[in-house]
């Protein structure tokens, strides 16, 4: 906060503007972009983890697995993401104190469901009731990034098999006639010819997550859209020095421009990485760049 920010009541015009915009709570909008940003960053490769384990897993020969794999893909698609979001949050943060009741109190001698409560021991609380207030919002942020990366990798799990079926079986038949096992001509031939195919599903997938990381939201993350309703309510001069009208359509018409030119340049970052990986390649993309090089 500026010096002359000492006395709220006095300014006026550009002057109150910028003593408003850097109250301490402001300070906390800005910073929930970072919390954004570092979702996507973790939820990215993680989710693409499970969706490649997942495509792995559908297209095995050993049907159990090949099962799993496809119930995985089938299940998550085909129910509301708002649905799994609220279940998965739920069920995983049960479930780890489940686990940690378990160990931590095995004398117990209470049932854990007493009717609509899930009650364990103090010791198998997540976090720890006497826990500092930043671990227990790291341990809600770390959940709402294992509920993103389990949902969007069932995402991924069915681009990439879509992506690994694209590829010519006759190119692995040749690998496995020249000697190459299953194994091999799995990573050395499917895997690297995959990625052409997989990668404009997967761009879209990427466009998906990010208008969808508004869900922290309701996932209890103090993240853009938290702070965005919480400072453009109305505020009155009895509950703080910069009152106001309700400027929420200002504060989510700031936070639709960080979307829009957020999407444009990931469009832009995505757009080269294709022109990249179908250079010299047999697809429509491939054949564009041969007869624009003409």
């Amino acid at each position: 906060m500026f010096s002359y920010c000492s006395e709220p009541d006095a300014l006026s015009g550009l002057t109150w503007l910028s003593c408003y915009l850097t109250t301490g709570k402001h300070t906390s909008l800005y910073l929930s972009f970072g919390t954004v940003l570092t979702l996507l960053a973790i939820t990215a490769p993680v989710a693409l983890v499970f969706g490649f384990g997942g495509a792995s897993a559908a297209r095995s020969r050993f049907a159990p697995l090949s099962w799993l794999g496809k119930a995985y893909i089938g299940i998550v698609r085909g129910v509301p993401d708002i649905a799994f979001f609220l279940f998965f949050v739920i069920a995983l943060d049960q479930g780890f104190e489940w686990v940690r009741h378990k160990i931590k109190c095995p004398d117990w001698d209470q049932p854990i469901r007493q009717g609509n409560d899930f009650v364990v021991c103090a010791a198998a609380k997540l976090p720890l009731g006497d826990a500092a207030q930043w671990v227990h919002e790291v341990y809600g942020f770390l959940l709402a990034v294992l509920t993103f990366s389990i949902i969007f990798g069932a995402f991924a799990a069915n681009v990439l098999y879509g992506a690994m079926q694209a590829v010519p079986r006759a190119q692995i038949e040749t690998a496995e006639a020249y000697g190459m096992s299953h194994r091999q001509a799995f990573w050395r031939i499917l895997v690297p010819q995959m990625w052409v195919y997989a990668l404009p599903g997967l761009s879209n997938l990427w466009m998906v997550l990010i208008k969808a990381t508004p869900l922290l939201f309701l996932l209890g993350v103090e993240d853009i859209v938290y702070w965005a309703r919480e400072l453009g309510g109305t505020k009155t001069p009895k509950f703080t020095d910069y009152p106001h009208g309700d400027w929420r359509m200002w504060y989510f018409a700031a936070l639709l421009i960080f979307y829009l030119l957020f999407t444009k340049v990931s469009e832009v970052v995505l757009d080269r990485i294709m022109r990249r990986l179908t250079r010299g390649q047999a697809t429509m993309a491939g054949e564009a760049q041969r007869k624009a090089a003409a």
